[in-house]
């Protein structure tokens, strides 16, 4: 049985992706100012977080009646979204601060919801960001086989009805996520044909530990404080919303009509082009100019910067975003950007429809 091999990049002399962070690094030092989060990044985790603890006990210990804790079970599921966009995906980057137990703390925040690091960072930080859209190693494009999320996945006779399913598949992420993925990558020790990197004893242990957790605080306890049916009613409600909320940011990004699936040469692995090609070709924009949007999302409506420059915090993508743009037009290379999201979505369903229909 031959070894997996993950692609690589072609060397490349005087890249593309070299006079980007140049470019960049330049802005942050004329300004003077960190490339990592600010104190506006930490307020809004702040109000995140807060919000989020204050919906969980008034539900559970208050025990509001049906027309309020529907609301607030919705709200809940959006909140947990929104954590994870602004301050875990900023500290498992390295970019929430410029202090490292910051960083910690905020990528602790998964494991508040109850996933785990060890298994996000894999998929998340070392596999999609290095090998975007990439079939067979970019684990979000992965679906199984209820959707073809790329060309060179097989079809099948049911796809050609995704772009009408997709709302319900999407809605079950947070739960697939937390009691069946996590999981799988835990007990094959590996990430779709990628073997996972060796965990110790402390990986083991946090892993047991967040799972603990997650059932004592979001099963357990409120089965007997409300009761087992109104527990499940409202945690359908909240991980069904969180599911759709998370699903709908991540696809919005990369597998849209207008976005790259490249595919390796067989021989020598390597893929066809330059690492920031790559991601640029492979990711795209949404609603930039919406500044709620931006803000909630924690700038991952600004995809192509987070993946040029992943180490730099969300709140300076709309800044560097103009440098990018700039350099884009200087290199004859699209700059994949819808100016709302509603269009993003309608992108994202033409490309689930085509892929359904045509191989």
């Amino acid at each position: 049985m031959s070894i997996f091999q993950t692609p690589k990049f072609p060397a490349v002399k005087d890249s593309l992706h070299a006079e980007l962070k140049k470019r960049v690094q330049s802005y942050f030092d004329e300004k003077g100012i960190a490339s990592s989060g600010n104190k506006a990044l930490f307020t809004k985790a702040i109000i995140l977080v807060a919000a989020f603890i204050a919906t969980y006990i008034h539900l559970i210990f208050f025990m509001p009646h049906w027309y309020i804790a529907i609301p607030e079970c919705m709200l809940l599921g959006i909140l947990m979204a929104a954590i994870g966009f602004n301050v875990m995906h900023d500290g498992s980057h390295g970019s929430f601060s410029k202090h490292k137990w910051k960083n910690k703390l905020a990528t602790a925040s998964l494991n508040m919801l109850g996933a785990n690091h060890f298994m996000w960072n894999m998929k998340h930080n070392m596999l999609h960001h290095s090998f975007t859209n990439v079939d067979g190693v970019d684990d979000d494009i992965e679906v199984g086989v209820f959707m073809r999320m790329a060309p060179t996945q097989k079809r099948y006779w049911l796809h050609r009805f995704q772009h009408f399913y997709f709302w319900f598949l999407y809605m079950m992420l947070y739960v697939f996520w937390i009691f069946f993925t996590d999981y799988q990558k835990y007990f094959l020790q590996r990430i779709g044909k990628v073997p996972l990197k060796k965990m110790t004893t402390k990986d083991h242990i946090g892993f047991w530990v967040t799972k603990l957790y997650h059932g004592f605080i979001f099963i357990a306890l409120p089965i007997i404080l409300v009761g087992w049916f109104y527990w499940l009613m409202g945690f359908l409600i909240a991980t069904l919303t969180s599911g759709l909320v998370l699903s709908i940011v991540f696809q919005l990004a990369h597998t849209v009509e207008d976005a790259h699936f490249p595919i390796a040469d067989f021989d020598s692995k390597k893929l066809p082009e330059e690492f920031a090609i790559h991601q640029i070709k492979t990711t795209a924009n949404f609603a930039t100019k919406n500044k709620f949007i931006s803000w909630i999302l924690g700038g991952l409506n600004f995809q192509i910067e987070h993946h040029l420059f992943p180490k730099i915090s969300h709140v300076h993508y709309p800044a560097i975003s103009n440098i990018v743009k700039t350099v884009c037009m200087e290199y004859k290379l699209q700059y994949i950007e819808y100016p709302t999201m509603s269009r993003a979505v309608v992108a994202h369903i033409r490309l689930l429809r085509q892929l359904g229909k045509y191989d």
